[in-house]
């Protein structure tokens, strides 16, 4: 079902679930001890509801539709995994590594996402 909808409504959920995802973490200072997928999952409905505009183009058919819910679980599953397992970039690992220099702390992180906060975070201490 998910499948069958028009390419630029799946690039918007798809979109949208990545949006969640780093507001998420950030909320929780990307602090694998403090997920919670339940947590999560309401942060995303407040968020598909107040924000999203691709789900008012859905029909209500689709949205009591059980194997709808159920793909969708899964694209956010497939959409978590591929932010978690894309690297950090050069300069992301050049900039974190100055900054942490400079900070005299030595954070760890494991992808591009994790590194955007981790940056913004020293440069706000930098502030």
């Amino acid at each position: 079902m998910l499948h069958s909808l028009p390419s630029g409504l799946k690039i918007s959920i798809s979109r949208s679930i990545s949006t969640v995802f780093e507001q998420y973490m950030e909320k929780i200072g990307w602090d694998e001890k403090k997920y919670n997928i339940e947590d999560f999952i309401e942060q995303w409905k407040v968020y598909i509801n107040e924000h999203a505009s691709w789900y008012d183009k859905l029909s209500d058919d689709i949205k009591k539709d059980p194997s709808f819910h159920e793909e969708l679980a899964a694209k956010i599953n497939e959409t978590i995994q591929k932010i978690l397992s894309e690297a950090p970039t050069d300069e992301q690992m050049k900039t974190i590594e100055n900054l942490q220099r400079k900070h005299n702390n030595k954070d760890s992180y494991s992808c591009k996402m994790e590194a955007k906060f981790l940056i913004n975070s020293l440069k706000s201490k930098t502030k």
